[in-house]
């Protein structure tokens, strides 16, 4: 049995289409632009509730962080299908992830520590700050670059 012929216009077409439907896929499953700022004020609110040194104040900070951080994610998930497939983002993506992590996590040691040796009175909300005004900031560019790299890869192509 032959296969029907297939004509190089409509070969085009098609492979257009299919890129076409990838990107709007990988845009429609990137973590919206707010949500790194949401989540850098719930981290500098959890951090000053803990900082107080009140067991009320840290218990209701813990839980409202708890409750809020819970209804994001829920919200990125459904409203936004954050649900990236591992095999689009490839080894380069998640080395990206992880240094984007690491980085934060070594913003907010650094000025913690730094804040703590210069007598700052809230040194760990300070690093906390700190390191939440640059998730905000440099979360959507993370995104773009994800997009980027998930975007490039062939389509069909190998994991």
């Amino acid at each position: 049995m032959s296969e029907p012929a297939v004509s190089p216009a409509a070969a085009a077409a098609a492979l257009t289409e299919l890129h076409a439907r990838r990107d709007q896929a990988v845009t429609a499953t990137l973590v919206p632009s707010w949500y790194w700022a949401a989540v850098g004020g719930l981290m500098v609110a959890f951090t000053a509730a803990v900082e107080t040194h009140r067991p009320w104040v840290v218990a209701v900070g813990s839980v409202g962080y708890a409750v809020a951080l819970g209804a994001l994610i829920v919200v990125v998930v459904r409203r936004h299908r954050a649900q990236v497939r591992t095999s689009l983002l490839g080894a380069r993506g998640a080395v990206a992830i992880v240094g984007f992590v690491f980085a934060l996590v070594g913003l907010g040691l650094a000025t913690g520590f730094a804040a703590e040796a210069l007598d700052v009175r809230w040194p760990a909300t300070t690093g906390a700050a700190i390191t939440g005004i640059t998730m905000a900031l440099t979360g959507p560019r993370l995104m773009r670059h994800l997009r980027g790299v998930m975007t490039a890869r062939p389509i069909g192509g190998g994991r």
